[in-house]
């Protein structure tokens, strides 16, 4: 699941962060309405938009009525220190599926998360291939030559943040960020080196060619090689 979190506040934006990466989700960030705004100008896709009414820039209302207008089928989570009745309203008439008032209780945020993304998938269940690893989004199954792959949460979010990312180079910082977000944890570069390690060792057992390379001074690549020396992804 692909998810944006639209908050200007560096404590609640990386307390939600971290509480959604913790559910094996690929996590973007924005700290104001514009920066938002252009991830969707840029034909990113996003399952979820987790979104602060009162951000710099476009705000909050304005931005989902434009998003809305534009044909963003996200489901979209409003937060708002506001709790006035005319407020939820409007939000709600502007085309929000949820609304959680400041402060809440992060285990409330998860919960109506993981309620709007099943009722999003409950028709359909999308999968991404490259080469033999498939990943099933809707209920984070992950097999390799039709073998379930167990993966911790951490190793589940790096894979699927490389599925969507399939074919281009992934630095380092970017993969840290997915992985942490505004956490606090150390950016030094071993610890991401040793989460694609562990994903390697789960994704190759068994003699799997492997498909996740280094490139070295650059980051990383998900790329299936076929055994004519080309790659490709389904």
């Amino acid at each position: 699941m692909r998810v944006l979190v639209v908050e200007d506040y560096g404590p609640i934006r990386g307390a939600v962060v971290t509480a959604l990466r913790d559910e094996g989700w690929t996590v973007e960030l924005a700290a104001d309405g514009t920066t938002a705004h252009q991830f969707f100008k840029d034909d990113q896709v996003f399952d979820l938009v987790v979104l602060d009414l009162m951000i710099p820039g476009i705000d909050g209302l304005t931005l989902l009525t434009a998003l809305r207008s534009e044909g963003v089928d996200s489901h979209i989570l409003v937060l708002t220190a506001r709790d006035e009745v005319e407020s939820r309203v409007n939000a709600l008439n502007a085309g929000a599926d949820d609304y959680l008032t400041k402060p809440f209780a992060m285990e409330e945020l998860v919960a109506r998360a993981r309620a709007l993304l099943r009722r999003h998938y409950a028709k359909k269940s999308p999968v991404l291939s490259v080469g033999p690893v498939s990943v099933t989004i809707s209920d984070h199954r992950v097999t390799v030559k039709d073998e379930v792959v167990d993966l911790t949460a951490r190793e589940y979010a790096l894979l699927e943040y490389f599925m969507f990312r399939a074919g281009e180079i992934v630095s380092r910082e970017e993969l840290h960020s997915n992985l942490y977000g505004d956490s606090g944890a150390s950016a030094s570069s071993n610890v991401v080196d040793v989460y694609v390690g562990y994903l390697r060792k789960k994704l190759e057992a068994g003699g799997v060619p492997r498909i996740l390379h280094t490139r070295r001074g650059q980051g990383y690549i998900l790329e299936f090689r076929d055994e004519a020396g080309g790659a490709g992804a389904e």
